[in-house]
Parts: C-alpha cells; structure tokens; sequence
C-alpha cells in the first residue's frame, strides 16, 4: 500500500464526490495504519497536484495511491445502478401510443410523475405489431404487396412523427425512420426470396414498432423541457427461449447488462425503454412474445426494485368479469398477486400471463389504470393482507366476499379416459399426459376420482382431434382388452373459474357456486379445485358460458335479484299486470333489491322485443306502432338468448291452449312460467303429471296461484297443508267471481237475466256470459284443486251443472244469447223461491271430495248463516276440511274475479320467484308488495 500524505486543498467535481458519499465500496474508506485495518466514513475528497485524497470523519485526510492504468476518480465517477423507491416504473401499451395526440398526452402523464427517476416501457403504436408480422408473412408467401405494407408502416410513423416533433428531433427521427425501413426492405427481399424467415428474423423485424414508439416519446418529451433518454432493452434484457412462445428472463445476465448501459449511457432521469423485445444470451434479437409489453416492465421494475409499476390501458382497473359478458361487473380496488395470476391463466385481460412473478418476488405494488380516465385510481395488485376488507365488497354475507372474480376460457372440448382397468395401476396419468404432450396440446385443466376409475381433462377445441387420435393409438391393445373402456371427446365445452384468495378457509364457498349454476339450470361436466383453493373450475356447454358466467356474478356480486320476463297476452289481464310492474318497478329495486325487465310483450299477431327492457310507460304505444308480427319461438328464444339475465321467467295471462302446451318445453330450456292459465293443469292427466315431474327434479319453477281464485292464496294454502301433514278431506267453494257476483244479486224478485246482463255490462263476465254459465271454468279450477290434492282425475270426471238453457247452446252470437235468456227465468226463479222459503240460498259451488275421489259442479242451497251465504260483490270463498280443520273448516275469502286482483296475483307469483332466486339465505319481506 502506498503512503499517506497530509493536503489542505479545494473540493473537486460535487458529481464526483456524490458518487464517493454512495458507492457501497469507497463510502467507508479502508486502509492500513500501524498495521491494522482501519475504516474511516468519507466526509470529503481533494485533488492536490494530481493525487487524490480525502478526508474522513475525525479530520483526517488521506491521499488514496495514484492510478496508473485507469484512473480512480474517473472510475469513481462512473454512474452506479441505482436500485429503490426513486424509481417509478410506467408500461403504455399500443391504444396509449396510437397516434400523435395520444403520444403527446403520454409524455404529459410522464412529466407530471414527481418520482426522482422514472422508467417508461412503452409498446409499438396501436397495430404496427400486426402490420410488421403481416408484413413478415407476406414477403415468406412471396406475396408483392410487403412493400406496399412495409409503406404503410412508414407513413404511419412518418406522420405521427410531422404532427408530433419538429426542428432537429424531427430530422434526426425521420433519418433513422429511413434507415430502419431501408434496412427492413433489404432483410424482407431476402426473405421473399428464400421464402422462409427464421425465427429471430421475424422478431427482429417485428421489434422495430416499439423502438420507433420509445423514440418518439422520448423526443417529446425532451422537447417539453425535461431531460429524456432512451434504451433499446435489446442491449439490457437478455432472455432464454424455453418453448414454444414462451422466454424466462436471466436477471443475473440482465442486472449486469443494465448496469453496463447505465454506465456507458449515463442516463437522464426519465427513461424510455422498448417494450416486447430483447435478447438472448448470444446477443441475438428476440422478443417476449404477444403482450410482452407487460412482462417488459414487470422485469424492469424487478431490476431496478421500484416503489411500483404502473401498467396504462383502455379500462379503468380489472373487473370482477368481462364487461363485455356482464354488464354489472365493477372495478376491482385490489387483487393479490396470487388472484392477478389466476385470472390471467383463466384468460382475464389483466396482464401477460407471467408479468405478476418479477415483482411479487420483490413484493412491488403492480396498479392498473386508465389512460383515458385519469381519475379512475385503477387496481392495485400487490401482497393483499389477510384481514384486507375493500370497498367491492357490498354483501354482508361473508361467502360473498371470498370471491374476488371470475374468468371463462371458451372453445375447448373434454376428453374423458375411463376404465376399471385404470384404478390402483401407476403410471396410467403419466401415460395420458405424455401421449398429449407429444402432439402438442395445451392441458387447460385436470380431473380426475379418487377410485381413478377414470381421468377427463380439458383442451382446446382445435387441438383435440391429434389428443383422441394418439390416445387412441396409444391405448389400443388396452381399449381391445377391456381395461379401459373408453376415450370420449366432449366438443363444445367452455370453463368458468371463480378466483379468490380468501376461499381457502371459507366454508360454502362451492355450494353457493353450484346452487347458482343449478338455479340458472346449467349442468356442469367437470371440476376441478387444487388444495390452495385460489380458484374453483368447473366445465359447462359452450352455449351456457354466458349464462353461467352472469349467474355465479350474480350470486356473489350483486345485491339484487335479475329477472327478465317475457308477457304473452297483453289483454285485460295482461296490461294490468304490465302497468302494476311499471309503477313497482322502482320499489322492487330500491327496497327488495329486485332487478325485473320485461324483454318481450306479445299478443296473438303482433310483439315487441327488447335487449335491455321495455320502457313500461310506452309500451302500448310500442306495440301499436313498431310491433313485430307474433311468433312464439321466437319471443321464448329471445329471453333464452339474453344471457344478461341469468334468470328468465314467462308470464302467460292468456286463456290459450297452445300457449299452455309450451310450457314443459319452456321448463326444460330453464325458463321458468307463472300463469293465471288453467289449460295445463286441467288439461290431460298425463301432461299435467309430466309437468309436474319436470318441475320436481329441476331448479325451474312453474307458479299458478292465480288460476284459482284469482290473487288468493289458494294453491299455497292448500300446499302448505299438505307439506305439514295434513290430510284433506273436502275441498268446496264458490270459485267463480262472476257467479257469485250473480247469485249474490240473485235475490227477491229480480230476474236471471237482469243479473246477468247487469254482470255483463259492469265486465264481470265474459264476452260470450255462457263461457261463464256452463260451469266449465269452474270445473278446470275443481280439476287442478283435485289434482293437487293427489286425486288422478281428468276434467270429464267432473259432473257440470251447466246454467245454460239447452236451447240457448247453439245461439251462434253472445247478443242473440242474451235476447233469448229471459223466457228461461221462470225455472231459476223456481229454484230460488223454494230455497228462500226453507231459509235458504242458491250458489254455484265446485267440491273435491278426497275422501271418495271424485269431484263436482253444482248449484247448490245454503243456510242463510252459512259463510258462503254470507259473501257480497264478486267475492270468491273455499272451505278446506282437514283432519285438523275436520270441525271448523279452514276457509279462505275474498275478491276472486277482476282484472287488478288477477294481476296481482301473478304479480305475488313473480316476486314468489324472485324470493326463491334471490342469493341471499336469509328470506326477504315479501310480503309488503302483496297488496294488489
């Protein structure tokens, strides 16, 4: 070691003597005094006569030896890499970089960062990535037109670059531009002549669009006042190929290139890097693959230990789902890394699939944000606390909040490998999964039983053909041998998987996903969760993926329950029901947290369809003005189709047959039906019990109350009696509202007829009163009480006491009816003189005797204080005599005909729904909108 000597001298470069203060090797000097080692903490340095000293705390001031080859200070003034929370680190992709105002707008977002250091990746501008492999394709297919498309590339820059630089930058820019592009012309005519590009030649090609982007940021930037420079992370980013369009980053290599740029380039503060591209080991040009931008910055960041990386893009942040599936998705505050990762996998336009692990190994901060809506804050990805609680999370129910998101990857098919022949022999998996490995297939996702009685995974479609037909080869003496059964492919599957970190330790996490899946009735193929329980992946029909994707978000995200219902019948009763949801509709959504939208209205000609809802308040003057002409399969088509609404229901207000015998078919598709219609559930046995059938075993539901008794809770009394174990002996009533409006009137000295007509002219009848008076409308309410009851009968069981005149039958029109009724009177009058003379009165009563399994329909007397003697108006009113209610019949009474009380009870059956579908456990209240 040379000696020491004393110097009293001015300080040198204040550059020079920062890089002293912080180099990790010369911020504590070390020498030898006396012998021993020493260190002396640097406070300042000196130059006397060439020599250079410093001084150290305490006042001592030490000349360092005299440097022959290289000199120290000079080496000392080298910049060093410097790694921490300086550095914020910026990723813009293609839409960010599309034109020259966009350009511009980066380098204003750029300027307002305040972080001492800045580093910006950007990608090449919006399509030039695709151009330039376009450009490559067609010059290998020795197609002429690459020189035109090579044109294309230039003016587009050429352009950009005139509206956005001037002066010198602009030249400077314009003559590399050229000098690229002549370069690129020259390597393309070689390719159109051997007609073949090697690999690093296409990326070599194809990594220009983001040194043309990196360069004219960088210009921009300069020319705003602040000092820019820019890196080619071909000469920092070194990489190793370890597959078919995928590199894994050497950070050991890269560290020491970047450090060698940094100190060769002495970089400003802000730096532009190219995104997407680097090099391999043997300085050969490569790139990350698609969307490598992300994964550019990812590494970057790693290197350089940023505070965070911020990726800019199109969107506000990361949504619970795709917005372009489910319109209610919402921005995500946070995600863990490990959320982030799931997602990508399972297809979620979040980030390159690989860009999370650079920086989760460092634990920066990763924040999505929107370059077009700067005050949008975006995702934050990082290292998510345990206890982490955000805003997202709107349910009270903890299950609610342990999912953070789901994702779909469609177009794959199934491959099922089974046989007995399989259970308990190693090695049969491995087999499998190395027969797929050789064609090449991409193995989505895995499952197999615990008795490895079989073994299904998942592929994409396009590549299943070469999966069967090696598994095929490969199995066949164990096909011919019986031991496995079977290769089945499974074609037009699609996954949905539910992401979250916190399902792990919640309990009921799967049981809610599938009830959503059920309850919307889709079916699912295959499952597959791994013992970290990040994600649950299940695999549906391609055809239900949408649905299934807005049912399960629907479960765990939104308050409200979606219900898109489709009218058929728009008359008396159908319009009434229409007009009391459009002045509920608000209520429904603000206090019940039901979302309905009525999707289609159709009459027997004409119908109105929707993709959103129609707007209730002009819905008459819709199907009046722009109506489509009615067809049935279409309207149930449309509402199966709208798969913004997980759940889809048919309200059928007509009194048709047709319409009636659609119901099972509309069942089976998962649409549910409520009606006032009594055709099905009096029509043939065999149809109503096949009905039934279908009802019991799916999650689709069939509601009815209002065809008997129009809004009184008639079929749910009778249902909750027998669900409780009671046994019903007779069931008998006035059911017609229109009968008993009659026969309540029916009193003194008036005639039938007058009543009749009065009936007619108030519209408590139909427009043909005989429709009323046979008696048939009370005999299909008798039949559907019978059936309910568990009595097997059809409708010509029922014996009718028909108030029809014989004669007045064939009447060809309802006006020549009610000319004719009068000179009938004399017999009902008859009839009503005697009763009144016991103390009696007459009333058309249905009855279902359960105990001798029959039914009837009759005009029958009462006593005056019988309760069915006692009703008035239109009122309807049923005894139910029970094994508990044997003495004292149970009795049910009130309004039982009219156009508001019928609607409302569909209206009843509609929310009935909804409180069945509705995702929360515990019940609503619905009682508070059953006031119709």
């Amino acid at each position: 070691m040379k000696s020491f000597a004393l110097s009293n001298s001015l300080p040198t470069n204040p550059a020079v003597h920062r890089h002293l203060r912080t180099h990790p090797r010369l911020a504590n000097l070390q020498c030898l005094q006396n012998g021993r080692a020493h260190c002396w903490p640097l406070i300042n340095h000196f130059r006397t006569n060439g020599v250079l000293k410093v001084q150290t705390k305490g006042g001592l001031v030490k000349t360092l030896a005299s440097v022959t080859d290289v000199s120290l200070e000079q080496e000392m003034a080298k910049p060093n890499l410097p790694k921490g929370d300086m550095w914020s680190v910026h990723k813009f992709g293609g839409t960010c970089m599309g034109s020259s105002e966009r350009i511009q707008n980066v380098a204003s977002i750029v300027l307002h960062d305040p972080s001492e250091r800045k580093l910006i990746i950007v990608s090449a501008m919006s399509k030039v990535t695709d151009m330039l492999y376009n450009l490559v394709c067609k010059a290998k297919s020795r197609d002429d037109l690459y020189t035109s498309a090579l044109d294309e590339v230039f003016d587009k820059h050429m352009s950009a670059a005139k509206q956005l630089l001037e002066g010198e930058d602009l030249a400077r820019f314009l003559a590399r531009l050229h000098a690229d592009v002549s370069n690129l012309r020259t390597m393309l005519c070689a390719i159109y002549i051997a007609g073949h590009a090697t690999e690093s030649f296409s990326d070599f090609v194809v990594g220009h669009g983001e040194l043309w982007s990196a360069q004219m940021l960088s210009y921009a930037i300069n020319k705003l006042g602040q000092p820019c420079s820019w890196m080619d992370t071909r000469d920092v980013l070194i990489v190793n190929p370890t597959g078919s369009d995928q590199v894994d980053p050497d950070y050991p290599k890269s560290e020491k290139k970047l450090k060698e740029w940094f100190s060769s380039h002495n970089p400003a503060g802000t730096i532009i890097a190219t995104g997407f591209i680097a090099s391999t080991v043997d300085d050969v040009p490569t790139t990350l693959k698609r969307d490598g931008s992300d994964f550019s910055a990812a590494i970057l960041g790693a290197l350089v230990h940023a505070r965070q990386v911020t990726i800019w893009t199109d969107v506000d942040g990361v949504y619970s789902a795709d917005p372009r599936k489910v319109c209610e998705a919402v921005i995500l505050p946070t995600l863990s890394y490990q959320e982030a990762w799931e997602m990508s996998y399972f297809g979620a336009n979040v980030l390159h699939p690989r860009t999370i692990i650079p920086v989760m190994r460092l634990n920066i901060p990763i924040v999505i944000r929107n370059i077009f809506n700067l005050s949008a804050p975006g995702t934050v990805i990082c290292e998510q606390p345990i206890d982490d609680t955000t805003d997202y999370e709107m349910a009270d129910n903890i299950i609610n909040k342990t999912v953070k998101a789901f994702a779909t990857i469609d177009n794959l098919a199934l491959v099922n490998v089974e046989g007995t022949g399989m259970a308990g022999v190693p090695g049969t998996a491995s087999a499998i999964f190395s027969a797929v490995k050789e064609v090449g297939a991409n193995v989505i996702m895995i499952s197999q039983a615990s008795s490895e009685h079989s073994v299904c995974f998942a592929v994409p479609e396009k590549e299943v053909g070469a999966v069967s037909t090696i598994l095929q080869s490969r199995f066949r003496q164990a096909l011919e041998a019986g031991r496995l059964s079977r290769v089945e492919v499974i074609n037009n599957c699609c996954i949905l998987a539910a992401v979250g970190q916190r399902m792990a330790s919640t309990p009921g996490v799967s049981a809610t996903l599938f009830d959503a899946l059920a309850k919307a009735n889709i079916n699912v193929r295959a499952i597959a969760q791994g013992c970290s329980e990040y994600n649950i992946t299940v695999v549906l029909k391609q055809e239900d993926c949408i649905r299934a994707l807005r049912a399960a978000h629907s479960r765990f995200y939104l308050s409200r329950t979606m219900l898109a219902v489709g009218v058929i019948g728009p008359g008396l009763i159908g319009a009434t029901l229409l007009d009391q949801l459009r002045d509920q509709a608000a209520v429904l959504k603000e206090e019940l947290n039901i979302d309905l939208r009525v999707m289609g209205v159709t009459g027997s000609s004409k119908m109105i369809l929707s993709e959103s809802g129609i707007d209730l308040t002009k819905w008459r003057e819709m199907i009046k003005e722009n109506p489509e002409k009615a067809d049935l399969d279409r309207f149930a088509q449309h509402l199966q189709e709208n798969h913004f609404f997980p759940n889809k229901v048919v309200v059928d207000c007509t009194a048709d047959t047709e319409v009636a015998n659609r119901y099972y078919e509309w069942l089976r598709q998962g649409i549910h039906v409520i009606t006032p219609n009594k055709k099905a559930n009096s029509g043939p046995l065999d149809r109503y019990l096949k009905l039934r059938a279908l009802q019991r075993r799916s999650y689709t539901h069939y509601f009815y109350e209002a065809t008997v008794g129009a809004g009184l809770p008639i079929i749910s009394t009778l249902r909750g009696l027998l669900e409780t174990g009671d046994k019903i002996l007779r069931i008998e009533g006035i059911f017609s509202g229109t009968l008993s409006y009659i026969f309540n009137n029916f009193e003194g000295t008036r005639a039938f007829s007058e009543v009749v007509a009065e009936a007619k002219e108030a519209g408590y009848t139909e427009p043909d009163p005989r429709d009323d008076l046979s008696g048939t409308d009370v005999a299909r309410k008798v039949i559907i009480l019978a059936r309910e009851s568990g009595l097997k009968l059809e409708l010509s069981d029922i014996p009718v006491q028909s108030l029809v005149p014989e004669p007045l039958s064939v009447c060809s029109t309802a006006d020549e009816f009610m000319q004719k009724l009068p000179s009938f009177d004399a017999e009902l009058a008859q009839e009503r003189n005697n009763a009144s003379d016991s103390g009696e009165v007459l009333r058309y009563v249905g009855v279902v005797d359960a105990v001798n399994q029959k039914g009837l329909v009759e005009l029958k007397r009462y006593k005056r204080d019988h309760p069915f003697a006692q009703l008035s108006g239109s009122d309807n009113i049923i005894a139910f005599t029970t094994s508990r209610y044997k003495d004292q019949p149970l009795i049910v009474r009130g309004p039982g005909a009219g156009a508001e009380v019928t609607a409302g009870g569909v209206f009843s059956d509609i929310l009935r729904l909804a409180s069945i579908l509705v995702h929360h456990h515990n019940n609503c209240n619905f009682g508070q909108m059953n006031h119709h």
